[in-house]
């Protein structure tokens, strides 16, 4: 059945013919425009490099003219299939792209085709009116809720955010309200492994998400729970689940381990629990499982964040069809709402 709920964030839900849906998040004009400066930085960077390195050469041999032919043709080339090339052969990333950790992707989740990828690119002329300041594109994306520009939506294209699995330690709980929730669930409660890692997933990204986002995610493993634990109905939903995150992964572990020690442990993004030398609680990342480039994305990381807010904000309006929730298990791995 249909589902018109109102779109609370970027993240879209593409269902395949098979009735496979895969969700992405979207990266809107504010998360591409850092990746299209990175890029014209390059570009503009090869081409007074070539530029001197070709003219110097030609001069040598007596041939400036021939010289000055050859560049204007290297710019021509530059300037018109500097995208399209990358993105054919980089599985639709250019060097900003990837920098951005944003991907070209079909809107129906297939990879970029080389035709696809160059005809956006020499359609990105249209977008740049007026006057290569970007109006038009801007204002296009602005006006969808997959914030394609038209040279996306003539090719059947649209921009991602690639997301990144990594150890995350144990998130410390310090709401007041979420910790005097976590005293009144029952002693005797023991979380399931699938119920912990819900909780797990939805704790760790729960910053991330906007207020209304919360409430409706929430909602799905937190009204079994509240039922189960005989509280109020007026009980906030996104506190208590914290209150059970901080139940089974830190009160019941600090109450197995002797006074005074202090184990650090880390998560897999399927929820398994794995020893962490070095890694203090509280800690969100292993350095062992940074990525290799973390220096760079940690350089470019606090900008795609104020992007996703930016990209929120005009995203709230629009409608959407989809919801992301937590499902009842069938036997596969990753976050779902049974309370058992």
């Amino acid at each position: 059945m249909p589902n018109h709920d109102r779109q609370l964030d970027t993240a879209i839900e593409i269902v395949t013919p098979e009735n496979i849906a895969f969700r992405y998040q979207v990266a809107g004009p504010f998360r591409r425009l850092p990746a299209y400066l990175i890029d014209l930085a390059i570009r503009i960077g090869v081409g007074v490099v070539a530029m001197y390195a070709l003219m110097l050469l030609f001069g040598l041999v007596g041939m400036p003219g021939l010289g000055m032919g050859v560049v204007l043709a290297f710019w021509f080339v530059l300037a018109w299939f500097y995208g399209g090339l990358f993105e054919t052969y980089w599985n639709g990333q250019t060097p900003g792209k990837r920098l951005m950790q944003i991907r070209v992707l079909s809107i129906d989740g297939q990879p970029v085709t080389a035709l696809q990828a160059v005809l956006r690119n020499l359609l990105r002329f249209v977008d740049g009116q007026p006057g290569l300041f970007y109006q038009v594109g801007l204002f296009t994306a602005l006006t969808n809720d997959r914030f394609q520009r038209l040279g996306d939506l003539a090719c059947g294209t649209m921009v991602v955010v690639e997301q990144r699995h990594w150890y995350r330690g144990v998130i410390r709980v310090d709401e007041p309200e979420a910790l005097r929730l976590a005293g009144r669930i029952p002693a005797e409660f023991q979380a399931s492994p699938t119920l912990s890692r819900a909780l797990a997933a939805y704790v760790q990204r729960r910053r991330y998400f906007p207020w209304m986002r919360r409430m409706e995610i929430a909602g799905h493993l937190g009204e079994p729970l509240r039922d189960r634990f005989g509280l109020p109905a007026d009980t906030d939903l996104d506190q208590l689940l914290s209150a059970v995150y901080h139940r089974t992964f830190i009160t019941d572990r600090e109450d197995e381990q002797t006074p005074g020690a202090s184990r650090a442990v880390a998560w897999t993004k399927d929820g398994r629990e794995v020893p962490a030398p070095g890694l203090a609680d509280g800690d969100r990342k292993s350095p062992a499982e940074l990525p290799k480039d973390w220096a760079a994305v940690g350089v470019v990381w606090p900008i795609a964040h104020v992007a996703d807010r930016v990209e929120v904000f005009f995203a709230a309006p629009r409608r959407r069809r989809g919801r992301w929730c937590f499902r009842p298990s069938t036997g596969g791995s990753g976050p779902t709402s049974a309370t058992g």
